[in-house]
């Protein structure tokens, strides 16, 4: 499950689509202006998912001694953002950096890419949350999820909206800021249908004490 597996494919793309969508945010402000907290905000959830994403490969490399490394450089598409080093992952962003900084260079007088440049940055933060959402569907539980993590995901992104209504952020913002709080109340309610009404077995550990006894 994501949040308490960090070697999970869910995880890291968790993290791989929040490093896109803050960068767009950074590219979106040349071309239209947004509040400056919105800016900093980016800035920090960068940093944040590299140091995240540093931690699940430390701990996915110490897990997984046997397993062939894989390199950034070996541009294999099966293998895409499940490198070995944290330094590959770096390599990726950098170039995607590089990219977007060279199109919007070249596109920053179009409306339609800047609007939908700002769009892309939004839309894929607020579908950081589906992942997760079909994960649960798929396993019919939520078993291993730490809700207090959702609860606080759910919190941050309602206050987060509420903000973008109030200082009249681009529309982009606040609608796929209420996108994303429905999709965090999508997951709260799975947490509640599925230990009410639990569509398999709980796993139970039986005791050895509880063993000989009987």
């Amino acid at each position: 499950m994501i949040f308490k597996n960090p070697r999970s494919f869910i995880t890291k793309m968790l993290f791989s689509e929040q490093c896109i969508c803050v960068c767009c945010y950074y590219f979106f402000r040349f071309g239209r202006y947004f509040e400056t907290p919105l800016l900093w905000q980016s800035i920090i959830m960068i940093i944040t998912m590299l140091i995240m994403l540093n931690l699940c490969t430390s701990v996915r490399m110490a897990t997984e001694l046997n397993t062939k490394r894989r390199s950034f450089t070996d541009f294999d598409w099966n293998y895409f953002w499940s490198w070995s080093h944290f330094v590959d992952y770096l390599q990726c962003v950098l170039v995607f950096t590089v990219l977007a900084v060279y199109v919007t260079y070249l596109l920053l007088d179009s409306v339609l890419f800047v609007e939908s440049l700002g769009f892309l940055a939004v839309f894929t933060e607020a579908m950081l949350g589906t992942p997760q959402l079909y994960c649960n569907y798929q396993n019919k539980s939520t078993e291993g999820m730490s809700i207090k993590m959702v609860l606080m995901w759910t919190s941050g992104d309602t206050f987060k909206t509420g903000y973008f209504l109030l200082t009249q952020a681009p529309e982009q913002f606040w609608i796929c800021g209420l996108l994303q709080v429905c999709v965090d109340f999508a997951i709260l309610f799975q947490v509640y249908y599925y230990s009410r009404f639990p569509q398999k077995p709980v796993s139970h550990t039986t005791h050895t004490t509880s063993a000989k006894a009987l």
